[in-house]
């Protein structure tokens, strides 16, 4: 002990001798400027400044220089070398590859004093401050409405990982990408997940060290993006002027403890119970798994003498699976392994004094793999396996690569008379493809390969867009005015895999094409097994598809400062799609100054959804199991015969409608902001459940669609709060609470004439009102000395109830079985939450070791261990998910 604190006061005095620099940034008419991002020359050290304008940063390197940049001003630089005090007024300006706050068309608009709530999340900071090494699971712990647990037995959710704003949709929120639109997905969530029957976008497929910021507006944005923002919109603020090379190596690894004595609960063999029976691991018992290495580079230079830049990232992140206690039909329940190496690049280059050039892009590499629903013995009751290939059963390993690559290239220009001109082109493709491994196709008997290629899926996009925007100072106290049209081109692609991944062969091992005159293989039980890769069922010809179709869009955007304490705001946009056919939203915002210290805002927006390309084409015949037997289902596409005949309508957009309304408090280092919603969604597109089709001769027994099938009413409150105290020069504790408190409620089932029970039944409820905890809570403590900075979070979860797999083994028909099975049925995981604790050093001016540890005290949600939950395992992937404790290193450079 006595060491301890020898090296503890050691560390703590090199600390307190590190330099600190203090001061105000202001604009040259002496007006504080809230949100200047500071970074030392040559690091990734960087603050932004408060409200007031105020700023302080500890000084790393030994001649420091600091970059002072904001969002429509010049950037510049100032040394401050044996100095502890820097006051800077910035003047006007484009800023070279800059972009707009998200929300906003002007570039005189911060985060901080706009009309609807933002938060502005550091990722590259708590990426390295937190060990968390996607964006995904960075976001959920940062940001109060942003909501992603991994999955585990849903397929493509494995290994793309679901998430979600204010509880909508992972498919109701835009992200874009330097204010640019980013493509989506091309996994359309179908099995055992949330977010069943919507697409999103992958943010884990944009490394986090390409990342400067990430904007979350947390407001409708339909008026002024176009389809997806209901929810909100995520703009995620490529790394620009960092000069030189900046990186590091993460490692971490999480406990197996996840106590309990399950087995001795259940009466059965339980698997993966405290890292012990572990038998689909070659390397048997461990104490802790999912060992996850992160190495990640930085280098950015300088193009030009007038502010142009080059800025390079390169990631490397390798994941173990983790295994966590299952039956012995779900022995490999737990997160997938991921292989995957990431590009990025941004840049800039003037072209003259009024005109630049941008391009910036990547492309990203994913090979992932995760376990499916455990195989028997092969049996009577379990045809699906072969004998003399799995004599003792088997677990299918469902592994994927996903490409994704993304281009984005335009000119900036100012014309002659005062207009910002931006003309761009954005590409995109995400292609996702299934190779299913440690398998058969049990209709072939010992003839069938063990490994398939089950093809695939692929989305592209291109838009095209022209945007015109000025800002008149000596209009009242400031207008700007925006305007511009976007083009953009879809294309969605199904293409089959090998033939034995999704055929049924006959007794002379041929595929079936013609059942009246071929006899099916008949096992050694006398059962006819079905035919297709077991895990996941390989794409057929007839699944194949290749639909396009386009949209153009018109928008104008004014912000009128009527004064200096009150802002209003308004946007229209009309778009129009091949497919569907036009809408038209609009968006009004204001802002009110009632005090110095405090503000109040408000809006009210309508907004849309198009259908995605996937969730009209979408389909596949795959083996579920109900009731014990396997059942094939049909995945009928929108515009197929078995939908119409089922009266399933052509989907059609989802209309909402968005009321925001708030107040900001500052008073000295203490600042508030509370911000109320409401969202209205009509026509949300789900995906209905199982449907008996026995009789129509579409090759299954049941079918299932997607279809404008509910209205939803989602109510909340955000609330954040923030305080820094400082010590001294050299020392400052800052705190803050981050909360959203959110509702949605299903207020009507457009099931039509068809059985609700059966359209869109308590389970699938369930599942779509689960999106979100009733509430996330976040505190954070962080302690800066110099050259020392220690980070203690808490996420507090609430209470989540959903209804487990009984639903679907035995439907309800009518309210009075469904009452009865709510009594069973229905899980319940108590109210929890998390505990990360991380503690760094600069070491040298090159050097910054941090250690560290998220959900140190290894909590769990509270298990409802009985064999029925939806994905297999002890418990469902909600509030925290199912990996437990992380311990990690990380060691940090710059040159």
């Amino acid at each position: 002990m006595r060491h301890l604190i020898l090296l503890f006061v050691t560390v703590y005095s090199l600390a307190l001798n590190a330099q600190n620099i203090s001061g105000i940034v202001t604009d040259n008419t002496n007006t504080p400027l809230i949100g200047v991002s500071i970074i030392e020359k040559g690091t990734t050290n960087g603050v932004i400044t408060d409200i007031d304008g105020a700023y302080s940063i500890n000084i790393t390197t030994k001649s420091p220089i600091l970059i002072f940049s904001y969002t429509g001003h010049k950037s510049i630089e100032r040394s401050v070398e044996g100095i502890s005090e820097l006051n800077v007024v910035l003047e006007e300006g484009i800023l070279l590859g800059e972009v707009q706050v998200v929300g906003s068309r002007s570039y005189n608009r911060s985060a901080t004093n706009s009309p609807v709530a933002i938060d502005v999340i550091e990722v590259a900071n708590l990426a390295n401050s937190t060990g968390r090494v996607e964006v995904n699971q960075i976001l959920q712990f940062n940001a109060p409405s942003f909501n992603a647990t991994k999955q585990s037995g849903s397929d493509g959710a494995d290994h793309v990982d679901p998430a979600s704003l204010r509880g909508l949709g992972p498919d109701q929120t835009l992200v874009l990408i330097n204010g640019k639109r980013r493509h989506q997905s091309s996994l359309v969530n179908i099995f055992g997940t949330r977010g069943r029957g919507n697409t999103g976008t992958d943010l884990n497929a944009i490394p986090a060290a390409a990342i400067k910021r990430i904007e979350i507006l947390r407001d409708g944005a339909s008026a002024q993006y176009g389809s997806d923002a209901i929810a909100g919109v995520i703009n995620v603020v490529l790394k620009d002027k960092t000069p030189g090379l900046s990186g590091g190596v993460t490692y971490g690894a999480y406990s197996t403890a996840v106590g309990g004595d399950y087995a001795e609960k259940s009466g059965e063999d339980i698997y993966n119970v405290n890292g012990k029976n572990r038998s689909l691991d070659p390397d048997g018992d461990k104490s802790y798994d999912g060992n996850t290495t992160r190495v990640d580079l930085n280098y950015g230079i300088s193009l030009g003498d007038k502010g142009g830049f080059a800025n390079f990232t390169a990631e490397y992140l390798t994941k173990d699976r983790t295994l966590r206690p299952g039956y012995s039909w779900r022995k490999g329940y737990g997160s997938a392994a991921v292989d995957q190496f990431q590009f990025f690049v941004n840049s800039a280059m003037p072209l003259g004094d009024k005109s630049e050039l941008y391009i910036f892009g990547g492309r990203g590499n994913r090979d992932t793999g995760a376990f499916a629903f455990s195989r028997s013995e092969p049996s009577e009751d379990e045809p699906r396996s072969v004998p003399s290939l799995y004599p003792n059963g088997f677990t299918p390993r469902i592994t994927s690569n996903i490409i994704d690559n993304s281009f984005t290239g335009g000119i900036r220009h100012e014309l002659s008379n005062g207009w910002q001109a931006d003309f761009s082109h954005s590409y995109g493709l995400n292609d996702f493809h299934y190779l299913i491994k440690n398998t058969n196709n049990a209709s072939l008997g010992s003839a069938s390969p063990t490994e398939f290629d089950a093809g695939g899926h692929n989305l592209a996009m291109n838009v095209t867009g022209l945007n015109f925007s000025k800002y008149y100072k000596r209009i009242a106290s400031g207008l700007n005015l925006a305007f511009g049209t976007e083009y953009r081109t879809e294309n969605f692609q199904i293409y089959a895999g090998e033939v034995g991944s999704y055929a049924t062969y006959d007794i002379n091992g041929l595929p079936i094409t013609n059942p009246a005159i071929q006899t099916p293989f008949v096992n050694q039980f006398g059962i006819e097994p079905g035919g297709g890769s077991q895990g996941f069922p390989g794409y057929s010809p007839a699944n194949a598809v290749d639909k396009s179709r386009s949209n153009i869009g018109f928008y104008g955007d004014a912000e009128l400062n009527i004064t200096n304490k009150f802002l209003l705001s308004g946007a229209l946009r009309y778009e129009n799609y091949s497919d569907f056919g036009n809408t038209l939203n609009y968006k009004l915002a204001s802002r009110y100054n009632i005090f110095d210290d405090l503000a109040i805002r408000a809006s009210v927006s309508s907004g849309f959804r198009a259908p995605s390309l996937a969730q009209i084409h979408y389909n596949l015949i795959f083996t579920n199991i109900i009731a014990g037997r396997s059942l094939q289902t049909l995945l009928a596409s929108n515009t197929s015969t078995v939908a119409k005949a089922f009266g399933i309508n052509r989907l059609q957009e989802e209309k909402a409608n968005n009321f925001s309304a708030g107040l900001t408090y500052k008073k000295g280092n203490f600042t508030a902001t509370i911000d109320g919603y409401m969202i209205d969604v009509k026509d949300r597109i789900i995906l209905t459940d199982v449907f008996d089709v026995s009789t129509l001769n579409v090759g299954a027994e049941a079918a299932q669609f997607f279809a404008n099938g509910v209205d939803t009413k989602t109510t909340g409150v955000d609330i954040i709060l923030n305080y820094k105290h400082y010590l001294n020069k050299k020392s400052n504790i800052s705190g803050g609470i981050a909360a959203n408190f959110n509702n949605t409620e299903i207020i009507n089932i457009n099931a039509g004439t068809l059985n609700p029970f059966t359209f869109f039944g308590p389970f699938s409820q369930a599942y779509l009102q689960a999106a979100a905890p009733d509430y996330k809570v976040g505190a954070n403590v962080i302690f800066q000395a110099g050259r020392f900075e220690a980070m203690l979070v808490y996420t507090q979860f609430s209470q989540v109830q959903i209804q487990d797999f009984q639903w679907v083994d035995s439907p309800a028909t009518n309210q009075s079985e469904a009452d009865e099975l709510y009594k069973v049925a229905t899980d319940t995981y108590a109210a929890s939450g998390t505990l990360d604790l991380s503690a760094s050093f600069a070491v040298s001016d090159r050097f910054k070791v941090t250690l560290g540890g998220n959900n140190i005290l290894n909590k769990y949600p509270t298990p409802q261990f009985d064999g029925w939950t939806d994905q297999g395992g002890f418990n469902d992937s909600v509030q925290m998910g199912s990996d437990g404790r992380y311990l990690f290193a990380r060691l940090g450079f710059n040159f």
